[in-house]
């Protein structure tokens, strides 16, 4: 299967969208570097399209993307009468392909996937679309493009543009739904739940053996998946977290810092403004210092 990834934010954006009946006979056209990616969702019939050498065979209750920068064509004739929705949109953001089979690159490294340096930093994320799926509801699916095309009527109007993109993004959360219904992988299952947990329970004091008992995983399996899928050991995780929570309570407040050490789960104000130096490499007073003045 080949996926398409897509960083987010930016949003990728609907552009104009259609509904065609082809007759039996009819061709879908061919194209080069449109320069915009083409949903093409079929309500009956069947469209037989190619893309540079992979050729789809789109039925009803099917979905394809198109990409911008290739060549696609008509393989066949439609066999009989096929309706489709056709929808152009964009992203200004990154993208890239590829096989179902290799591991998604993250948009950020490991660490920055769980912790931005900056708390006033954009985190960024992979979205991931099939570009080809059987959608998992055809007929929610249908609803929210007959949406967008009644709303083309007046998107001349800013509120309704809006309205457009709004919609738009559930026709792609749809999508993406279609490929995700398997459900993550069990190591990115066990880091997600570990990661919740640590993050609920922060303040306090958390051991191994507590955090595999309270997800029923075993601390040792635990461990691998979230070096796995975070880049990082658990209680090193639980640190970092306590330090973004730390530099939030430094900025936002006018707590001193022994009591923000007790608030983000440090029990001596010494040690966590030896931890706060070693990941920031400045001291919680100084951090503090350099948004205070200009």
């Amino acid at each position: 299967m080949t996926i398409f990834h897509m960083t987010i934010p930016p949003l990728p954006h609907y552009i104009i969208g259609g509904y065609t009946v082809a007759p039996p006979g009819r061709k879908h056209p061919s194209r080069r570097n449109i320069e915009v990616f083409d949903l093409l969702v079929v309500t009956s019939g069947c469209l037989y399209v190619g893309e540079e050498e992979r050729h789809y065979e789109v039925s009803a209750g099917h979905a394809l993307i198109l990409r911008p920068d290739a060549y696609h064509y008509a393989t066949l004739a439609c066999q009989e009468h096929t309706a489709y929705y056709w929808i152009h949109f964009q992203t200004s953001g990154e993208w890239h392909v590829s096989d179902q089979s290799v591991t998604v690159p993250l948009a950020n490294s490991s660490n920055e996937r769980m912790l931005t340096k900056n708390i006033y930093t954009t985190q960024t994320f992979t979205k991931q679309l099939p570009q080809f799926t059987r959608l998992l509801q055809p007929s929610k699916m249908e609803s929210l493009i007959r949406q967008l095309m009644q709303l083309n009527m007046n998107d001349h109007i800013p509120s309704v543009r809006w309205k457009q993109q709004l919609v738009f993004q559930e026709v792609i959360e749809h999508l993406s739904a279609s490929m995700e219904a398997h459900g993550p992988s069990p190591s990115a299952l066990c880091a997600e739940q570990a990661a919740s947990y640590l993050r609920e329970h922060y303040r306090e004091d958390i051991s191994a053996q507590e955090l595999g008992e309270s997800i029923n995983f075993h601390p040792v399996y635990i461990a691998r998946c979230m070096q796995k899928e975070f880049g990082c050991a658990p209680f090193d995780y639980l640190m970092r977290f306590r330090i973004e929570q730390a530099k939030l309570l430094l900025l936002q407040t006018d707590l001193g810092v022994a009591r923000i050490a007790e608030e983000v789960g440090f029990n001596h104000a010494a040690y966590f403004t030896s931890c706060f130096a070693k990941y920031e490499s400045i001291s919680p007073r100084k951090y503090r210092q350099r948004f205070s003045h200009g």
